[in-house]
Protein backbone atom coordinates (compact mmCIF):
# COMPACT_ATOMS: atom_id res chain seq x y z
CA UNK A 1 0.00 0.00 0.00
CA UNK A 2 1.16 3.31 -1.25
CA UNK A 3 1.10 6.14 1.64
CA UNK A 4 1.22 9.84 0.89
CA UNK A 5 2.25 12.66 2.98
CA UNK A 6 3.40 16.69 2.97
CA UNK A 7 6.76 16.59 4.63
CA UNK A 8 7.71 19.77 6.28
CA UNK A 9 11.47 20.39 6.07
CA UNK A 10 13.33 22.40 8.76
CA UNK A 11 14.15 24.96 6.18
CA UNK A 12 10.87 25.79 5.11
CA UNK A 13 10.22 23.73 2.18
CA UNK A 14 7.46 21.11 2.06
CA UNK A 15 7.99 18.02 -0.24
CA UNK A 16 4.63 15.63 -1.42
CA UNK A 17 6.25 12.02 -0.69
CA UNK A 18 4.97 8.45 -1.57
CA UNK A 19 6.18 5.52 0.61
CA UNK A 20 5.74 1.62 0.93
CA UNK A 21 7.52 -0.36 3.75
CA UNK A 22 7.90 0.67 7.62
CA UNK A 23 9.48 3.46 8.92
CA UNK A 24 13.10 1.85 10.80
CA UNK A 25 14.04 -0.15 7.86
CA UNK A 26 17.09 0.74 5.62
CA UNK A 27 15.73 3.15 3.14
CA UNK A 28 15.56 3.61 -0.51
CA UNK A 29 14.89 7.00 -1.70
CA UNK A 30 13.54 7.55 -5.08
CA UNK A 31 13.92 10.97 -7.62
CA UNK A 32 11.71 11.34 -10.54
CA UNK A 33 12.54 13.64 -13.51
CA UNK A 34 10.80 16.14 -16.26
CA UNK A 35 8.41 16.00 -16.84
CA UNK A 36 7.13 13.50 -14.06
CA UNK A 37 6.42 13.23 -10.69
CA UNK A 38 6.94 10.83 -7.91
CA UNK A 39 3.96 8.17 -8.39
CA UNK A 40 6.30 6.79 -11.16
CA UNK A 41 8.06 4.60 -9.00
CA UNK A 42 5.04 3.26 -7.50
CA UNK A 43 5.21 -0.37 -8.85
CA UNK A 44 9.48 -0.07 -7.70
CA UNK A 45 7.63 1.23 -4.07
CA UNK A 46 5.47 -1.95 -3.77
CA UNK A 47 7.93 -3.94 -4.94
CA UNK A 48 11.52 -3.26 -2.82
CA UNK A 49 9.16 -2.91 0.60
CA UNK A 50 8.01 -7.08 0.48
CA UNK A 51 9.89 -8.61 2.96
CA UNK A 52 11.26 -11.64 0.18
CA UNK A 53 12.65 -8.09 -1.70
CA UNK A 54 14.71 -6.80 0.56
CA UNK A 55 11.57 -4.91 3.37
CA UNK A 56 13.20 -1.46 2.63
CA UNK A 57 11.43 1.87 3.67
CA UNK A 58 10.95 2.97 0.10
CA UNK A 59 10.59 6.77 -0.28
CA UNK A 60 9.46 8.88 -3.30
CA UNK A 61 9.28 12.68 -2.97
CA UNK A 62 8.04 15.07 -5.31
CA UNK A 63 10.96 17.10 -6.03
CA UNK A 64 10.42 20.94 -5.27
CA UNK A 65 8.33 22.88 -7.73
CA UNK A 66 6.40 19.22 -8.56
CA UNK A 67 2.66 18.25 -7.50
CA UNK A 68 1.64 19.44 -4.55
CA UNK A 69 5.36 19.88 -2.95
CA UNK A 70 6.50 23.92 -2.13
CA UNK A 71 7.40 25.64 -5.79
CA UNK A 72 9.27 28.92 -5.32
CA UNK A 73 8.46 31.11 -8.08
CA UNK A 74 12.17 32.26 -8.94
CA UNK A 75 14.69 30.10 -10.66
CA UNK A 76 17.06 31.12 -8.37
CA UNK A 77 15.57 28.88 -5.98
CA UNK A 78 15.77 25.76 -8.40
CA UNK A 79 19.79 26.17 -8.33
CA UNK A 80 21.59 22.74 -6.84
CA UNK A 81 22.44 23.71 -3.85
CA UNK A 82 18.46 24.20 -2.89
CA UNK A 83 17.89 20.77 -4.25
CA UNK A 84 20.28 19.17 -2.34
CA UNK A 85 19.62 20.73 0.71
CA UNK A 86 16.06 19.33 0.28
CA UNK A 87 17.40 15.97 0.19
CA UNK A 88 19.77 15.74 2.98
CA UNK A 89 16.69 17.12 5.00
CA UNK A 90 14.00 14.35 3.61
CA UNK A 91 17.37 11.59 4.40
CA UNK A 92 17.79 13.22 7.89
CA UNK A 93 14.04 12.51 8.45
CA UNK A 94 13.74 8.97 7.02
CA UNK A 95 16.87 7.68 7.98
CA UNK A 96 18.37 9.03 11.03
CA UNK A 97 21.90 8.13 12.24
CA UNK A 98 22.17 5.79 9.16
CA UNK A 99 22.87 6.49 5.75
CA UNK A 100 19.95 5.51 2.74
CA UNK A 101 20.37 1.97 1.55
CA UNK A 102 20.94 3.19 -1.90
CA UNK A 103 19.56 6.55 -3.57
CA UNK A 104 18.12 5.99 -7.10
CA UNK A 105 17.23 8.68 -9.31
CA UNK A 106 16.49 9.42 -13.27
CA UNK A 107 16.49 12.19 -15.47
CA UNK A 108 16.15 15.61 -13.14
CA UNK A 109 16.17 13.30 -10.14
CA UNK A 110 19.49 12.16 -11.20
CA UNK A 111 21.31 15.75 -11.84
CA UNK A 112 20.53 16.10 -8.11
CA UNK A 113 21.56 12.37 -7.35
CA UNK A 114 24.72 13.21 -8.48
CA UNK A 115 25.50 16.39 -6.80
CA UNK A 116 24.23 14.95 -3.60
CA UNK A 117 26.65 11.86 -3.89
CA UNK A 118 29.57 13.95 -4.32
CA UNK A 119 28.96 16.49 -1.47
CA UNK A 120 27.36 14.44 1.16
CA UNK A 121 28.69 10.69 0.27
CA UNK A 122 27.85 10.07 3.58
CA UNK A 123 24.40 9.87 3.16
CA UNK A 124 24.13 6.82 1.07
CA UNK A 125 25.75 3.67 1.29
CA UNK A 126 25.04 2.93 -2.72
CA UNK A 127 24.42 5.22 -6.09
CA UNK A 128 21.83 4.63 -8.81
CA UNK A 129 21.52 6.54 -11.94
CA UNK A 130 19.03 5.69 -14.98
CA UNK A 131 19.56 8.01 -18.11
CA UNK A 132 20.72 11.03 -15.80
CA UNK A 133 23.76 12.36 -17.40
CA UNK A 134 26.98 12.63 -14.85
CA UNK A 135 27.89 16.46 -15.28
CA UNK A 136 31.37 16.06 -16.65
CA UNK A 137 30.56 13.79 -19.36
CA UNK A 138 27.62 15.82 -20.31
CA UNK A 139 29.50 19.41 -20.00
CA UNK A 140 32.22 17.54 -21.89
CA UNK A 141 29.47 16.57 -24.64
CA UNK A 142 27.43 20.11 -24.58
CA UNK A 143 31.18 21.44 -25.57
CA UNK A 144 32.13 19.03 -28.44
CA UNK A 145 29.62 16.76 -29.73
CA UNK A 146 27.15 18.82 -32.54
CA UNK A 147 24.72 15.39 -31.78
CA UNK A 148 24.53 16.19 -27.72
CA UNK A 149 23.84 20.22 -28.67
CA UNK A 150 21.23 19.07 -31.29
CA UNK A 151 19.79 16.73 -29.01
CA UNK A 152 19.94 19.38 -26.43
CA UNK A 153 17.98 22.29 -28.45
CA UNK A 154 14.79 21.68 -26.33
CA UNK A 155 16.56 22.77 -23.33
CA UNK A 156 16.44 26.53 -24.81
CA UNK A 157 12.53 26.05 -25.49
CA UNK A 158 11.99 25.16 -22.14
CA UNK A 159 13.80 28.46 -20.55
CA UNK A 160 11.31 30.57 -22.87
CA UNK A 161 8.99 32.88 -20.64
CA UNK A 162 6.45 31.54 -22.36
CA UNK A 163 7.17 28.28 -22.20
CA UNK A 164 4.25 27.10 -19.64
CA UNK A 165 1.85 28.61 -21.98
CA UNK A 166 3.26 26.78 -24.93
CA UNK A 167 3.42 23.82 -22.90
CA UNK A 168 -0.30 23.58 -21.71
CA UNK A 169 -2.00 24.75 -25.26
CA UNK A 170 -3.60 21.81 -26.60
CA UNK A 171 -4.20 19.94 -23.91
CA UNK A 172 -0.52 19.58 -22.96
CA UNK A 173 0.33 18.24 -26.92
CA UNK A 174 3.95 19.20 -26.59
CA UNK A 175 3.91 17.46 -23.08
CA UNK A 176 2.91 14.55 -24.71
CA UNK A 177 5.08 14.63 -27.57
CA UNK A 178 8.20 14.96 -25.22
CA UNK A 179 7.38 11.96 -24.43
CA UNK A 180 7.20 10.52 -27.81
CA UNK A 181 10.24 12.30 -29.18
CA UNK A 182 12.94 11.22 -26.66
CA UNK A 183 12.72 7.53 -27.88
CA UNK A 184 12.30 4.93 -30.29
CA UNK A 185 8.81 6.47 -31.37
CA UNK A 186 5.51 5.50 -30.80
CA UNK A 187 5.45 1.93 -30.78
CA UNK A 188 7.34 1.94 -27.49
CA UNK A 189 5.10 3.28 -25.65
CA UNK A 190 2.27 1.13 -24.85
CA UNK A 191 2.57 2.14 -21.52
CA UNK A 192 1.51 5.86 -22.39
CA UNK A 193 -1.98 4.53 -21.79
CA UNK A 194 -5.28 6.75 -20.61
CA UNK A 195 -4.72 6.17 -17.16
CA UNK A 196 -1.57 7.17 -17.37
CA UNK A 197 -2.30 10.66 -18.68
CA UNK A 198 -4.61 11.11 -16.56
CA UNK A 199 -2.31 11.15 -13.44
CA UNK A 200 -0.06 13.09 -15.29
CA UNK A 201 -2.53 15.64 -15.91
CA UNK A 202 -3.20 15.50 -12.64
CA UNK A 203 0.06 16.81 -11.81
CA UNK A 204 0.91 19.17 -14.47
CA UNK A 205 -2.56 21.33 -13.69
CA UNK A 206 -0.77 22.00 -10.33
CA UNK A 207 1.50 23.81 -12.39
CA UNK A 208 4.20 23.52 -14.72
CA UNK A 209 7.03 26.67 -13.92
CA UNK A 210 8.73 24.61 -10.53
CA UNK A 211 9.96 21.78 -13.47
CA UNK A 212 10.67 24.49 -16.18
CA UNK A 213 12.79 26.48 -13.61
CA UNK A 214 15.34 23.43 -13.43
CA UNK A 215 16.38 24.40 -16.69
CA UNK A 216 16.01 27.91 -15.91
CA UNK A 217 18.68 27.51 -12.98
CA UNK A 218 20.98 25.07 -15.06
CA UNK A 219 23.91 26.63 -16.71
CA UNK A 220 24.31 23.45 -18.26
CA UNK A 221 22.77 23.63 -21.81
CA UNK A 222 23.52 24.72 -25.59
CA UNK A 223 24.95 27.88 -26.16
CA UNK A 224 22.18 30.36 -28.11
CA UNK A 225 23.14 33.91 -29.76
CA UNK A 226 24.59 36.07 -27.43
CA UNK A 227 24.98 33.10 -24.25
CA UNK A 228 27.91 31.92 -24.00
CA UNK A 229 26.37 28.65 -21.60
CA UNK A 230 28.10 25.55 -21.12
CA UNK A 231 31.03 26.64 -23.29
CA UNK A 232 32.63 28.79 -20.92
CA UNK A 233 31.88 26.67 -17.93
CA UNK A 234 34.68 24.61 -15.94
CA UNK A 235 33.91 22.02 -13.26
CA UNK A 236 36.77 20.80 -11.29
CA UNK A 237 38.02 17.15 -10.69
CA UNK A 238 36.32 17.14 -6.78
CA UNK A 239 32.89 18.55 -7.79
CA UNK A 240 32.72 15.29 -10.54
CA UNK A 241 33.97 12.56 -8.17
CA UNK A 242 31.72 9.93 -7.13
CA UNK A 243 33.01 7.45 -4.15
CA UNK A 244 30.12 5.57 -3.47
CA UNK A 245 29.11 2.15 -5.42
CA UNK A 246 27.19 3.25 -8.14
CA UNK A 247 25.07 1.54 -10.60
CA UNK A 248 24.44 3.90 -13.98
CA UNK A 249 21.52 1.54 -15.73
CA UNK A 250 21.15 3.32 -19.77
CA UNK A 251 18.53 2.87 -22.11
CA UNK A 252 19.88 3.26 -25.26
CA UNK A 253 16.92 4.53 -27.51
CA UNK A 254 17.43 7.93 -25.36
CA UNK A 255 17.71 10.51 -28.30
CA UNK A 256 17.86 13.54 -25.77
CA UNK A 257 21.11 11.33 -24.34
CA UNK A 258 23.08 10.14 -26.58
CA UNK A 259 25.45 6.75 -25.39
CA UNK A 260 28.23 8.82 -25.94
CA UNK A 261 27.37 10.57 -22.15
CA UNK A 262 28.54 7.58 -20.44
CA UNK A 263 31.69 6.84 -22.33
CA UNK A 264 34.30 7.80 -20.04
CA UNK A 265 32.15 7.46 -16.52
CA UNK A 266 34.97 5.64 -14.97
CA UNK A 267 37.00 8.13 -14.75
CA UNK A 268 34.70 9.76 -12.32
CA UNK A 269 33.18 6.76 -10.39
CA UNK A 270 35.98 4.17 -9.22
CA UNK A 271 33.53 1.48 -8.08
CA UNK A 272 30.82 1.68 -11.28
CA UNK A 273 28.55 -0.84 -12.65
CA UNK A 274 27.50 -0.05 -15.92
CA UNK A 275 24.45 -1.37 -17.63
CA UNK A 276 23.36 -0.30 -21.62
CA UNK A 277 19.69 -1.75 -22.17
CA UNK A 278 19.46 -1.37 -26.33
CA UNK A 279 15.48 -1.81 -26.27
CA UNK A 280 14.88 0.60 -23.74
CA UNK A 281 14.62 4.80 -24.39
CA UNK A 282 14.79 7.58 -21.98
CA UNK A 283 11.82 6.65 -20.47
CA UNK A 284 13.19 2.90 -19.45
CA UNK A 285 11.36 3.36 -15.93
CA UNK A 286 7.69 2.89 -17.37
CA UNK A 287 8.81 1.56 -20.53
CA UNK A 288 10.75 -1.36 -18.66
CA UNK A 289 10.29 -1.71 -14.87
CA UNK A 290 10.50 -5.42 -14.23
CA UNK A 291 13.85 -4.77 -16.02
CA UNK A 292 14.90 -2.00 -13.52
CA UNK A 293 13.77 -3.83 -10.57
CA UNK A 294 15.75 -6.69 -11.34
CA UNK A 295 19.17 -4.71 -12.12
CA UNK A 296 19.23 -2.78 -8.81
CA UNK A 297 17.93 -5.83 -6.81
CA UNK A 298 21.05 -7.42 -8.13
CA UNK A 299 23.05 -4.46 -7.34
CA UNK A 300 21.45 -4.22 -3.87
CA UNK A 301 23.01 -7.90 -3.10
CA UNK A 302 26.46 -6.88 -4.20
Amino acid sequence: MIQTWQQELPHGITLSCRAAGARGRPVLLFLHGFPEAAFVWDELLAHFARPEHGGYRCVAPNLRGYELSSAPAEPAAYRAKHLVQDLAALIAIESPGRPLACLVAHDWGGAVAWNLANQQPQRMQRLAIINSPHPGTFLRELKSNPRQQAASAYMNFLIRPDAEHLLAEDDYRRLWDFFLNMGAGPGAYGWLTDEVKARYRAVWDQGLTGGLNYYRASPLRPPRPGDAAASQIELPREMLTITVPTLVLWGLGDTALPPELIEGLEDYIPRLTLERVPEATHWIVHEQPQRVITSLQAFLAQ
